[in-house]
């Protein structure tokens, strides 16, 4: 793989100069501070440094993992053999036209949330709770407070790497489920436009005040952690499954289970992906011996770690 990541180097920095770096360390691009580096890395701020990723994945074949504010996201301790992108300041804007607000997908959704407050525009304003990129949120599906991107999502628009085009998606065939879409795997969510409705700035603003202050009270959001580590069962909930199975507080390694929320995993300096990996495995197990209920994660990983 070496040959193939050297050869997609050169071919990335003939379309982006020495914004293309090489062993760029992935920790602190996530939110659980944790994972190897990145063989190559690259801030695309357009499409035509997209393109030249494309050309790079077309003639060498090497993986593409991308990454948003990091959150709900487990690197492996080795890193990943191939190219990581996070989208850069280009692909952070805002724009409005009636009731609908069209971002880039960089933009930070609590940020999303906010500025369709202050245009009286309300339904995005679970957003301001979730530590996630508007791309992230769309292609997780990502809710909070009784609301989900699939309320709001009118279309996305997706850069295929494997066809090096931007093809535009309806709602429809984004096909949102539960904290997933089917959106496809190559393609990188460069935009979205978000259907909202007029509301009391006022009002909006309450509602989104109380949802930061829940997010205080009920999540350990002074450690770092990826959000909600496995989804809701059909009529149950992760976290109090996880706390009657007695697994609040347990430990592998710098991992453990937070004693705030169950459904949250937090990290200290000293953790290792392995010792995320080994805990969510010891909770899974424990849960399905309490309760008969096998939990399902909603982590996303990148590189030689699987959950």
């Amino acid at each position: 793989m070496t040959a193939a990541i050297d050869a997609a180097g050169e071919i990335l920095r003939e379309a982006c100069g020495d914004r293309v770096r090489a062993g760029v360390s992935m920790a602190p691009l996530t939110t659980f501070r944790i994972g190897g580096p990145a063989a190559l890395f690259l801030e695309p701020d357009s499409i035509d440094d997209l393109h030249g990723v494309a050309r790079a994945v077309a003639r060498t074949g090497v993986p593409v993992a991308i990454v948003g504010k990091g959150s709900n996201l487990l690197v492996a301790d080795d890193g990943f053999d191939g190219i990581v992108l996070r989208l850069g300041r280009g692909f952070r804007w805002s724009a409005r036209t009636g009731d609908i607000v069209t971002a880039g997908a960089a933009m930070p959704l609590p940020a999303l949330a906010g500025i369709a407050q202050q245009h009286g525009l309300a339904g995005v304003g679970f957003g301001v709770a979730i530590p996630a990129s508007l791309g992230g949120a769309v292609r997780m599906n990502a809710g909070a407070h009784d609301g989900q991107m699939a309320d709001v999502v009118e279309t996305v628009e997706v850069f295929e790497l494997d066809a090096d085009r931007t093809h535009t998606f309806s709602a429809e065939e984004v096909g949102f489920v539960y904290r997933s879409t089917a959106l496809p795997a190559d393609g990188v969510v460069v935009a979205a436009s978000l259907r909202l409705r007029p509301g009391d700035p006022e009002e909006i603003r309450a509602a989104m005040d109380a949802a930061r202050r829940w997010r205080r009270e009920t999540q350990p959001v002074a450690e770092p952690n990826c959000g909600s580590v496995f989804t809701n069962p059909p009529g149950e909930h992760a976290a109090a499954l996880i706390d009657t199975a007695g697994l609040k507080g347990a430990s592998v390694g710098g991992a453990s289970v937070s004693t705030k929320h169950a459904n949250f995993i937090v990290t200290s300096p000293d953790a290792t992906a392995a010792d995320v990996r080994a805990l969510i495995e010891l909770v899974r197990d424990g849960v399905r011996r309490a309760s008969g209920i096998v939990l399902q994660t909603e982590v996303r990983t990148i590189g030689s770690v699987d959950v």
